[in-house]
């Protein structure tokens, strides 16, 4: 068996986190919560929970915002009922389209974010963005939000982001979260992690840190790539029933019940395990549906190709194939996540209760924070 490299060692250290668990207006940007208008303040406007609704306000059923190396943003949305669709950046109309429709914009200023609102002819309009913030020193930056919930309300877009180690950040990428106003870093990384690659914090934000796996660390790599793929399953486990897990994740949903602390960043190392069960968590308990929430887990994949890649490539093979499982998301690894909940709680909602110890009355302040429509 070949010897791992010292970046391979390198990498599962800082790349492969989970392994710790086997041990223990055009050129207006909107800084906070999108679907409010710009400027409007934190906590204003924002929904009142209520039943579900039979008819949901805002009629979109999915909409996308994607930046084109080009500098063109493509647009594209389902509204099923209605009869067109006017997209504004600003006060200015710079698309048109029908019920369903895929556009193009062009020619728009530079800025941190471009926010598109998007009017229907009859119901409540939508602003998103696009996820990714296009961070120079951090890939798997993107915004937390923009997703429907199965009542029909979207999850506000500015309000929560989640991301890899953000000790990469360049001087740049300080500046432009400086500028979106992040008010809060939330640390889920061990105390060795946090010595080894501290965070470049934003100016004005507040440095928080809880660690999923305490104080355990650890670097050695699996003797096969079968071996890494359990121990990757295994720690998934223990993001859910690990006291250090659910200590960690119970003061990431306090503070993000916390208006005061939006715009708040959550991240990992890789931002794809701890990060990526955050997610989930999150995004499930506001009632976003198990695809979607796939989804947007898988999605680490793409922002991180072309950094995982590179690491690959430094490796022999035999150590390349031994640490591709820690470096991959896999739809294997969250649902594991998903039945631990089942098998220690019953249910989700037993998860955030008895679990986390969040009373319904949280729950219902969360959605009222972070939901729209």
């Amino acid at each position: 068996m070949d010897s791992p490299s010292p970046a391979a060692v390198l990498a599962a250290r800082r790349i492969a986190v989970s392994f710790m668990a086997s041990v223990s207006a055009v050129g207006v940007t909107a800084p906070l919560a999108s679907a409010e208008p710009v400027g409007v303040p934190v906590g204003a406007g924002r929904h009142t929970p209520q039943a579900p609704l039979a008819v949901p306000r805002i009629p979109f059923t999915d909409a996308t915002v994607t930046r084109q190396r080009d500098g063109s943003f493509a647009v594209s949305w389902k509204a099923p009922g209605v009869g067109s669709v006017t997209v504004y950046v600003g006060d200015k109309a710079v698309a048109h389209g029908g019920a369903e429709a895929a556009v193009t914009v062009r020619g728009l200023p530079a800025a941190d974010r471009q926010w598109f609102r998007l009017a229907p002819d009859r119901g409540d309009p939508l602003t998103v963005a696009d996820r990714s913030l296009h961070l120079e020193g951090t890939a798997n930056f993107r915004d937390a939000g923009g997703y429907r919930t199965a009542d029909g309300r979207w999850v506000k877009m500015g309000v929560l982001y989640r991301s890899n180690s953000l000790h990469t950040l360049t001087d740049a990428d300080l500046a432009t979260l400086q500028r979106l106003s992040i008010r809060t870093d939330f640390d889920l990384r061990s105390p060795n992690e946090r010595a080894v690659a501290p965070d470049r914090v934003p100016a004005g934000a507040r440095y928080v840190v809880a660690s999923v796996h305490g104080g355990h660390d650890t670097t050695g790599l699996p003797a096969t790539a079968g071996a890494s793929e359990q121990r990757m399953v295994a720690s998934y486990r223990r993001l859910v029933s690990e006291p250090s897990a659910i200590d960690a994740y119970r003061s990431l949903f306090r503070l993000a019940d916390d208006p005061g602390s939006y715009p708040l960043a959550y991240h990992g190392e890789g931002g794809k395990d701890r990060t990526g069960w955050a997610g989930a968590a999150l995004l499930t308990a506001l009632g976003v549906d198990r695809g979607t929430v796939m989804r947007d887990y898988l999605a680490s994949n793409d922002h991180l190709a072309a950094h995982h890649a590179a690491t690959l490539a430094e490796q022999t093979p035999g150590t390349a194939a031994r640490l591709k499982p820690a470096l991959d998301a896999r739809a294997e690894y969250l649902n594991t996540a998903f039945d631990e909940v089942t098998a220690r709680f019953g249910t989700f909602d037993a998860y955030l209760r008895d679990g986390l110890g969040l009373s319904e009355r949280v729950l219902e302040r969360l959605r009222g924070a972070l939901l729209t429509g």
